[in-house]
């Protein structure tokens, strides 16, 4: 009988005061913007490398905006609150529900003080199971253009280093066409959720909390997904012959 993990539990401790949360099994890998599409976009140039694809605990470009305009900032997927004791908990708060922000310990601060970005990627991984067992799945844009998938974002002191970390902001997708195939069998499917190209301005410059307006599935028209394998690194080992 296959085994499904639809949730893991993790318990932290805040001054004596255990809080457990429950985070499903979502989008933690990701390929951010190219240069080509940023420059499509007319995006500022950003000031600093990145990976070719992220994974939790790993660093990422988060654009916000500051009354300077648009702005960019290297960051950590996964949000550190301020009451974390170290960043491990990264691991673990990649997708923050929109639905429990303004209620989770986590998220809670940072969503009050409406400290929303996006993170531009080129596509993300889901798990498809066919036949009861995985496979990685690419979402992507059919015309090429990054896309901008809404995130939560804090910034902490911790041991005298200072900590810029975001996490993806996600929905239910249990009557999304295209979302609802993905992750473990069951009733519980979720999504990013993305901002529209022409609402970029409006939701990076929110000054209330009020998110309900851009809570909608992305138009599948505009988006593909297809089986995307991860590539299998193989290692040259030298072969000693028992002649030599």
């Amino acid at each position: 009988m296959p085994f499904y993990l639809v949730y893991r539990i993790n318990t932290y401790k805040i001054r004596d005061v255990k809080v457990q949360y429950f985070i499903p099994a979502m989008c933690a890998n990701f390929k951010p913007l190219t240069l080509a599409q940023l420059q499509q976009l007319q995006l500022p140039v950003v000031g600093f490398s990145y990976a070719d694809e992220v994974y939790p605990g790993g660093t990422m470009p988060l654009l916000f905006k500051s009354p300077q305009g648009f702005e960019w900032r290297e960051v950590m997927f996964g949000l550190v609150p301020k009451w974390a004791e170290d960043t491990n908990i990264a691991k673990h708060t990649y997708n923050a529900r929109h639905e429990t922000i303004f209620q989770k310990p986590s998220f809670q601060e940072a969503a009050l003080k409406c400290k929303f970005g996006v993170i531009p990627v080129t596509e993300f991984y889901e798990s498809k199971y066919i036949n009861d067992k995985p496979e990685r799945w690419g979402v992507r844009r059919k015309d090429g253009q990054a896309f901008f998938i809404a995130a939560i974002y804090e910034i902490c002191k911790m041991n005298e280093t200072i900590v810029r970390s975001a996490s993806m902001l996600t929905m239910d997708a249990i009557d999304h066409p295209m979302m609802k195939d993905f992750h473990e069998p069951g009733d519980v499917k979720r999504s990013v959720i993305v901002i529209p190209h022409d609402r970029l301005d409006e939701w990076l410059s929110l000054e209330t909390p009020d998110i309900s307006s851009f809570i909608e599935g992305f138009p599948i028209e505009e988006f593909e997904c297809l089986h995307v394998p991860k590539e299998k690194i193989i290692k040259s080992t030298p072969q000693l012959s028992m002649f030599e």
